[in-house]
């Protein structure tokens, strides 16, 4: 949070969880630290990048306000994802009653001999977050090649399918069936024990 006498701004760098061709919003929270009304105005060194509401806008006293920026869609990512954009946000003191209609470039205007707060407020790239690969259920089973062994001694995905769906005949090749995983087995043992319990 800022020391600004006049507003403190929450947070201090705009975080934008970067994506390609993907317009991308970042809130700043604005809180009234005085009894008085407050001014203030966004600007930023890349004007056509970003796209601040409101840009200029009155504080309550002793209120908050958000300022939403929105970064539009990038064509390509910047090495390493830096960035160097920078906002500033300029307040100052203002007359009680006053609105957003009513705030003029002078009011900001230090060599008129107003007193401007400023704070700088830096862009961070953030990479977005890597989604879990999904995986399906029942694909363990279906496709592990040791569920099973054939008559000749092979691996043989077929058998694990018709071990894991119970369609094998209890007097065919039942030396060569094994379980060497023994989940599969009580699985299987488990289905076989409900169905005699529901028949």
């Amino acid at each position: 949070m800022s020391t600004g006498e006049l507003l403190s701004i929450e947070p201090q760098e705009l975080k934008f969880p970067f994506e390609l061709k993907k317009q991308i919003s970042c809130s700043l929270q604005l809180s009234n630290k005085t009894d008085n009304y407050v001014a203030f105005k966004v600007k930023t060194t890349n004007p056509k990048k970003y796209c601040v509401r409101p840009n200029t806008g009155v504080v309550l006293p002793k209120s908050t306000c958000d300022v939403m920026v929105t970064m539009q869609a990038q064509r390509e990512a910047p090495p390493d994802l830096q960035c160097k954009d920078k906002f500033l946000l300029q307040s100052v003191n203002t007359n009680p009653g006053i609105t957003a209609k009513d705030i003029t470039p002078e009011m900001f205007n230090k060599e008129s001999g107003n007193l401007v707060e400023e704070c700088k407020l830096r862009v961070v790239y953030v990479p977005p977050p890597q989604p879990p690969s999904p995986v399906s259920e029942g694909s363990e089973e279906g496709s592990s090649p040791r569920a099973s062994l054939s008559e000749n001694g092979n691996l043989n995905n077929s058998d694990s399918m018709a071990v894991s769906r119970g369609s094998i005949d209890p007097q065919e090749k039942s030396s060569e069936v094994r379980f060497p995983c023994t989940e599969l087995a009580m699985v299987f043992l488990s289905l076989l024990i409900l169905a005699t319990l529901v028949y």
